[in-house]
């Protein structure tokens, strides 16, 4: 760690510790409810994925497991060979099973799962891609902040290497488009400062399906590398870093209270959280 990592976390309480690393999810909580960030990062209180955050993970193995294999067996029949090898795993799976499905439930989990996975050769055709790396650990400093995050894919694009992440959930809005790409600019400045000639980033949202009422298109997001963009996200990454360095140090996590609190897994250790749910859902205090 630098002079400014280590500046940073100067004077925090002796019985707490600063991560050794921020990832964008990391920053993205803190930003949030830095009283979440504390239970889920300082406390390694556990935070159960829901059925959303587990299809993506198994939407994300799957795609994983496709593009290792050579270009030309990259096909639909290949990939729904994959997910019935790798079904048993996730439904064996304690998060899965405390789900408690049922049948119709799963029946649902696994069609809107395939559905991401078709979403994917709607937007890329899988044999064309030149893979450079999947699932690649970025571990970089970024304006002193020691960075770590996985990208979901790295390829090789006419001009150089791009970026690119796969989103299982609800594709933003035209307002919330710069904050989504915060992600995909930060693997962008860590690959090249791992010395990556970084020429493009892009999302891909494969769609969501909701019980047959609620279908959205997949849909693309590219950017060519800016370097203004790259800047930008790693000064919000650098200040979302002192902010938490702060926080460790004085002991004060305040929450930011919301529509999230209805669903946050410590609601029961947070009392503003509890009454902004309970404020929100006409539930007796």
């Amino acid at each position: 760690m630098d002079a400014h990592a280590g500046g940073v976390t100067a004077g925090i309480a002796r019985d707490v510790e600063i991560p050794r690393s921020l990832s964008p999810s990391g920053a993205s909580t803190f930003r949030q409810c830095a009283r979440r960030w504390k239970f889920r990062y300082i406390d390694k209180r556990p935070d159960p994925p829901g059925a959303p955050a587990l299809r993506g993970t198994f939407v994300h193995h799957v795609l994983e497991e496709l593009l290792a294999v050579a270009p030309a067996q990259r096909t639909l029949e290949r990939a729904r060979a994959i997910c019935r090898d790798l079904w048993p795993a996730l439904a064996g799976n304690a998060d899965f099973e405390a789900l408690e499905l049922s049948a119709d439930d799963e029946r649902a989990f696994r069609w809107n799962a395939w559905r991401d996975i078709e979403g994917f050769f709607e937007l890329v055709d899988p044999t064309g891609v030149d893979v450079v790396d999947r699932e690649r650990d970025l571990v970089a400093t970024l304006d002193g902040v020691p960075f770590r995050g996985i990208v979901d894919l790295v390829d090789r694009a006419p001009d150089g290497l791009r970026i690119t992440d796969y989103k299982t959930g609800r594709p933003p809005g035209a307002r919330y488009l710069d904050s989504r790409l915060t992600q995909v600019w930060l693997y962008a400045a860590a690959a090249a400062a791992l010395g990556d000639d970084v020429s493009e980033v892009r999302l891909l949202y494969l769609g969501e399906t909701g019980n047959g009422r609620d279908t959205r298109e997949p849909i693309e997001i590219a950017r060519p590398f800016d370097p203004d963009a790259v800047h930008a996200a790693v000064d919000e990454h650098r200040v979302t870093w002192d902010r938490i360095a702060d926080a460790v140090g004085s002991g004060q996590f305040e929450p930011t209270t919301g529509p999230l609190c209805s669903w946050c897994p410590y609601q029961d250790d947070c009392p503003e959280g509890r009454a902004e749910h309970q404020r929100r859902n006409g539930l007796a205090a």
